[in-house]
């Protein structure tokens, strides 16, 4: 039954924002431990119960500058509903993310990935690439790359995945 739920809305996200059924997952999201700009190390599986939107980034590159001021304001729009974002910064070195994140802060939490682990647990193959978890844990969709008027699609995913 849950399955069968989660397949209907899949099929509804493709249909309803032209994504490709390629980038839609249905598989349980995989777990990982890394360490947050606080210093503190962040667990994805602690965050089950919200829907959960990773966003693999790096400080090179342009669209994820573009992109991250997007991410924080759809953040503050539904956090208090059970949907946090989650940055995956990428940089070999973390500093240049700080550097970055002090020119240009976010609300959300911040974790780095130095060695890429996590980056191809979820097959990240473009930058920024971002993945939407829903509140059971199950990656529901991966859209690599970035550009104007994605934030517009992932509010409307966000949105359905809060109706759910």
């Amino acid at each position: 039954m849950f399955i069968n739920k989660l397949v209907k809305t899949a099929i509804l996200l493709v249909c309803s924002l032209g994504l490709s059924s390629a980038a839609l997952a249905a598989s349980e999201a995989a777990d990982f431990t890394l360490k947050s700009s606080t210093g503190d190390n962040l667990r994805l599986q602690e965050l089950r119960g919200n829907i959960v939107l990773i966003n693999f980034w790096a400080s090179w590159c342009g669209p994820c500058r573009t992109e991250l001021p997007y991410l924080d304001d759809l953040y503050l729009e539904f956090k208090d509903l059970g949907f946090t974002v989650l940055a995956v910064n990428i940089d070999e070195d973390s500093s240049k993310a700080a550097v970055l994140l002090n020119d240009m802060p976010v609300s959300f939490p911040v974790v780095y990935d130095p060695d890429g682990t996590v980056s191809k647990l979820y097959d990240v193959q473009a930058m920024p690439t971002t993945v939407f978890i829903d509140r059971n844990g199950y990656q529901r969709l991966l859209h690599p790359g970035y550009k104007s008027g994605d934030e517009v699609k992932y509010r409307k995913i966000v949105k359905a995945l809060i109706r759910e």
